[in-house]
């Protein structure tokens, strides 16, 4: 089954939400070089990775300096992953992952997912997403799904998709890409750095029926319900 991630949490009450919903993976935003209202502070995203309960996957989302701050952020906020946004040297990512008890996700360009082969030995995970030029995701913009389908075909890590993901399209991305996971953050707000309960939950019924083959047509009284 394609598993999902709920990213961009900042709330307690969001948190809660999400494991409710039955999300395998949160996503918390911290130490980045973009100006974003998901981000939180190094003591905030601790306190958010140490209430999620356990198998919920937490994930540590940042745009370190380099791999030493990574590896004090990862033993500082203890996450389950850390998710590399903004490019890492394969030596560094290497680095990383040798010297952090954690898997290590990284964030590749959807318009140049060739790099991805690259890493795909080093990284736990690869996220293709549609990023900014500074690298940073979260842009609520989709790209090219039978392209990326195509790129990813070769690849041995998981690959979670992301980039412009609703509960409107997540099960049309699922059917066409079959990715390991599907990663949403802006899709599921009802303003930036807050969740949409409803929408979250809808995106969780949306992913999981999709995998399973069940129709997604479902009405929303259903959905809400499940």
């Amino acid at each position: 089954m394609t598993r999902v991630k709920l990213c961009g949490i900042t709330r307690q009450e969001d948190l809660a939400a999400a494991v409710d919903a039955g999300a395998d993976a949160i996503g918390i935003i911290c130490d980045v070089t973009v100006d974003t209202p998901r981000e939180v502070t190094v003591e905030r995203a601790a306190e958010l990775v140490a209430a999620a309960p356990p198998l919920v996957t937490t994930v540590l989302v940042t745009m370190p300096s380099g791999p030493e701050r990574a590896i004090e952020l990862v033993e500082t906020v203890e996450p389950d992953a850390i998710q590399v946004h903004g490019g890492m040297r394969p030596g560094d990512l290497a680095y990383l992952r040798a010297k952090s008890n954690t898997d290590v996700f990284l964030a590749v360009d959807a318009d140049d997912i060739a790099t991805a082969g690259v890493y795909d030995d080093i990284a736990d995970a690869l996220v293709v997403d549609s990023v900014d030029e500074s690298g940073a995701g979260g842009t609520g913009e989709t790209h090219d799904w039978e392209q990326t389908q195509r790129a990813i075909a070769d690849l041995e890590s998981p690959v979670l998709l992301a980039g412009g993901l609703t509960p409107e399209n997540v099960a049309e991305a699922i059917r066409t890409v079959d990715p390991f996971a599907v990663d949403v953050s802006s899709g599921i707000e009802t303003e930036p750095g807050r969740k949409d309960h409803e929408a979250l939950s809808r995106f969780v019924t949306s992913a999981h029926h999709a995998s399973k083959g069940i129709d997604s047509s479902v009405d929303d009284r259903r959905v809400i319900e499940s």
